[in-house]
């Protein structure tokens, strides 16, 4: 990897997203392909470049992420989480900022496992009296 490349792991139940970013123009490659490819239509994809909204780097860093695990929203907050990191190795001042939206927070809610006499994690089976 190239020297001017910052780079961050993000995280969100299963989906892991390894994080590269790059002085550019602003473009966003996820698994090689652009965001639009990846996601489709689905509208949290503008999600990812909140960050660099926020810290008026939009239209200065390419975002270059390969991003595995879990569904299309786990990755895009994965990528989200990854991208914040990393703009705070590149300047620690933006900290303040990307932690008052949140964004540094690793989200840990996972699935929760079924239990044994149970219907599910929480759920029982039904209860009959007579």
């Amino acid at each position: 990897m190239a020297k001017d490349l910052i780079q961050a792991v993000g995280k969100r139940k299963t989906a892991v997203a390894r994080v590269y970013l790059k002085p550019g123009k602003g473009d966003v490659s996820i698994n090689e392909k652009t965001s639009d490819d990846y996601f489709g239509e689905i509208p949290l994809k503008t999600h990812i470049v909140k960050p660099l909204e926020l810290t008026g780097n939009k239209g200065k860093i390419d975002i270059l992420v390969n991003v595995h695990g879990g569904g299309p929203s786990s990755q895009i907050h994965a990528i989200r989480h990854g991208v914040s990191r990393a703009l705070i190795k590149l300047d620690p001042e933006y900290r303040p900022t990307l932690k008052k939206e949140g964004f540094l927070t690793r989200d840990s809610r996972k699935k929760e496992r079924k239990k044994y006499g149970q219907k599910g994690a929480r759920a029982r089976y039904q209860y009959s009296k007579r």
